[in-house]
């Protein structure tokens, strides 16, 4: 078995008690690797043997002489491409940014390094976060590890299948409307979208600033809990970072859930949904119920609302944090032009690719005069009172239940040809976005075609511990599912 069919915290813990060297660890992520990415393509860039060996070496040292005594010290993590990392290629995926190597490292990822984490390489994603199956890369699309012939996921779907392939220990992902917890369900692996402003997005690549928020990727809740308990932090070079009076999430792995009152939001289990989907999120519930759980139903207003609002409102931010991308400083530029103007449009052309195009062209129309008001304010009205719908459920409520997605992974090629089929996909994810809700997801089981099912746990802002507590004690009764292409 290799060390990377062990937890982060497993392997995080023979390395502290010297079963297992740092540089042992590196090998086997990077036996993974060579074993399943010419695969998956699950990485846009792995680092070079000997930069990682040079780090392993400076972690085991660390760890040696008592500086690093986290649970993740020495182990290898993935980071998703959107991410800055200073001296890394960080290309989010996309031509645009092909040639662009960071002076400076995301603090999520520089927390990382303090905890004495070693970084194995960057992740193939959605371009630019934009899609939800991790085909609009311009390096390729990802394939799923438990069915090559069907998606991952989006857009953290280099990050999700990384860990379900076994080619990292945990990896770190970014949810603007779903896409850590949609890949997680899809790849069979636990993903965690944390309260907004609870992980500082300095160095994180904008696509949506209202939306977007970095979170954890790995095995199961323990260590998804340990990642977020590393990677939070108060940030005043982030404008929207909280400066929170608790971030010991590990304290909620208890297997206990007497008396947690659970909401099962009507909408969410109605048309629309896959029956054996459906099927496997009830029987997890039936766990949860004999486990002592308070579950019941309830009417969750505006829901129909939700994705309209969130593609208005993400694609808006998307056309203004992307017109920095014109090949004047940074970044790729045509190679003919004629003039700046030409230079900007030809390069714009030429570096995005179809889908961004696509949010790019909505977002500048509804920013426009004349259509500002009725699109873009309206979509944030709507915002607001989607959050107030929230706030009123979880007045009863301490956790919300709810799939992660319609269907289990479709095959590669079938929701590019249908953007709206696509987007509609994301109808049980996004309002936790729009909400600024924390989310979590965990696998229950897998569907006829052995394709991996998601259960997904909403909680209400600032409230983590009580979705980890939920889920972990799910878990117990749960065991952990390897992927195919690791048996």
């Amino acid at each position: 078995m290799s060390l990377m069919s062990l937890t982060a915290v497993e392997l995080g813990k023979k390395i502290k008690e010297k079963e297992v060297s740092v540089s042992e660890a590196a090998d086997a992520a990077l036996e993974g690797i060579k074993n399943a990415e010419g695969t998956i393509n699950s990485y846009v860039t792995v680092l070079s043997e000997e930069d990682i060996k040079k780090r392993a070496k400076e972690v085991q040292e660390g760890i040696d002489a008592g500086i690093y005594a986290g649970p993740l010290a020495g182990v290898p993590v993935a980071i998703k491409d959107n991410m800055c990392t200073e001296g890394i290629l960080t290309t989010c995926s996309s031509k645009i940014l092909g040639n662009f190597v960071p002076t400076y490292t995301a603090e999520a990822v520089i927390n990382l390094i303090k905890a004495g984490a070693v970084i194995i390489g960057k992740t193939n994603m959605d371009e630019f976060a934009m899609g939800s199956t991790t085909e609009t890369s311009c390096y390729g699309a990802t394939k799923n590890p438990w069915n090559t012939e069907h998606v991952p996921g989006g857009s953290s779907g280099g990050s999700c299948t990384a860990v379900a392939a076994e080619e990292c220990s945990y990896a770190l992902g970014s949810d603007t409307g779903g896409s850590i917890r949609q890949p997680s369900s899809f790849c069979g692996v636990t993903g965690i979208k944390p309260t907004y402003g609870t992980v500082s997005r300095y160095g994180l690549i904008a696509y949506g600033s209202s939306l977007d928020q970095i979170g954890p990727v790995a095995k199961d809740v323990s260590d998804c809990a340990a990642v977020l308990e590393t990677i939070a932090s108060y940030d005043p070079k982030d404008s929207t970072s909280v400066k929170r009076d608790d971030y010991d999430f590990t304290s909620a792995l208890k297997d206990d859930v007497k008396g947690m009152r659970i909401g099962l939001p009507k909408e969410y289990f109605g048309e629309g949904l896959d029956e054996e989907v459906k099927a496997a999120i009830f029987k997890a519930v039936d766990v949860l119920k004999q486990k002592g759980a308070e579950v019941s139903e309830f009417d969750l207003g505006l829901v129909e609302y939700a994705i309209p609002a969130y593609y208005v409102i993400a694609s808006a931010e998307a056309s203004s944090n992307l017109a920095r991308f014109d090949g004047v400083k940074y970044g790729y530029r045509c190679a003919e032009y004629n003039g700046l103007h030409n230079m900007l449009k030809r390069t714009r052309s030429e570096g995005f690719g179809p889908e961004v195009k696509r949010r790019i062209m909505l977002g500048s129309f509804v920013l426009s005069s004349g259509y500002y008001d009725a699109y873009y304010i309206k979509a944030l009205k709507t915002k607001a009172l989607i959050k107030k719908e929230f706030d009123k459920a979880f007045e009863d409520y301490d956790v919300i239940i709810a799939p992660a997605s319609p269907s289990t992974a479709p095959k590669i090629g079938e929701s590019l040809s249908d953007p709206i089929k696509m987007y509609l996909g994301d109808i049980y994810t996004i309002s936790a976005n729009l909400a600024g809700l924390p989310g979590i997801t965990v696998p229950c089981g897998t569907d006829s075609k052995g394709l991996p099912i998601g259960l997904q746990m909403l909680g209400n802002c600032f409230a983590e511990k009580k979705i980890i507590r939920t889920a972990y004690a799910y878990e117990q009764s749960h065991e952990y599912a390897r992927c195919g292409i690791c048996k």
